[in-house]
């Protein structure tokens, strides 16, 4: 059974495809499901620093990407040398027909790189074991579909599950499935981490690919951490004592 939200991403496209069409008007507003709207959940610097920690070479530039570039696990799974102009510091997200890859809503767009990730990014490229043209390929060459499985391994190895998850017959104490560790996490901790830090959001826009603002502003919402609770104690400071004068 589909969640409210997919159902109404799914409705949506069909309602554009009638719209396109000339049929207008079938639905009410009251016909359109409701969801309620979650939070973008984004991993702390700390969580992240352990987990990089708990990497081999190849994990380490790999989930350094997904944090650094804000790019969707498919986006990942096809980047190939030719997006990656390590010069001018920048990565492109483009169509891959080979693999039937299609950016989301078919628009390309380019996303800078921070100078943390150059010279990982060079040292693999120059692994002479790696086979081109994916960037992040599976030891034959082809796109690798098993990054989240990857991801919560790690977390399980950098003793960062939760222990709290409870499967049918396991619990994440005892094995790599804590529902914490997620792709699109990375991706929202990226938008979030650069909102906080100054980016504007029509730039934030541009580097998520979104196609509406409101999109981006969700990541305005998870305001959390040491930075965060500075400025509040700024707008909001201690009140100075006060000298109670007693009667001579």
């Amino acid at each position: 059974m589909l969640s409210n939200r997919t159902s109404l991403t799914k409705l949506n496209v069909v309602v554009q495809w009638l719209k396109a069409n000339g049929i207008t008007g079938l639905l009410t507003r009251r016909d359109w499901p409701r969801y309620v709207e979650r939070e973008p959940e984004t991993y702390s610097v700390e969580e992240l620093e352990r987990f990089l920690a708990a990497c081999d070479p190849f994990e380490h530039v790999l989930f350094e990407f997904f944090w650094m570039s804000g790019f969707r696990d498919g986006e990942v799974q096809h980047v190939t040398r030719a997006d990656i102009d390590l010069k001018e510091q920048v990565v492109k997200v483009t169509e891959k027909p080979r693999w039937g890859f299609i950016p989301k809503d078919w628009e390309q767009r380019e996303v800078p790189i921070p100078d943390r990730l150059v010279e990982p990014l060079k040292r693999h490229l120059a692994r002479k074991d790696l086979k081109p043209p994916l960037v992040f390929p599976t030891s034959g060459g082809g796109p690798n579909y098993h990054f989240l499985d990857l991801c919560k391994k790690i977390a399980y190895r950098a003793g960062l599950n939760c222990g709290n998850c409870d499967k049918s017959d396991h619990s994440c104490a005892d094995g790599p499935c804590c529902d914490n560790w997620f792709l699109h996490k990375f991706r929202a901790t990226f938008a979030t981490q650069h909102l906080q830090s100054g980016v504007d959001l029509r730039t934030v826009q541009l580097w998520m690919g979104h196609k509406d603002l409101e999109s981006t502003m969700r990541y305005l919402k998870p305001a959390r951490g040491s930075g965060i609770r500075d400025k509040v104690n700024n707008t909001f400071k201690r009140p100075r004592p006060v000298l109670v004068r007693t009667g001579s």
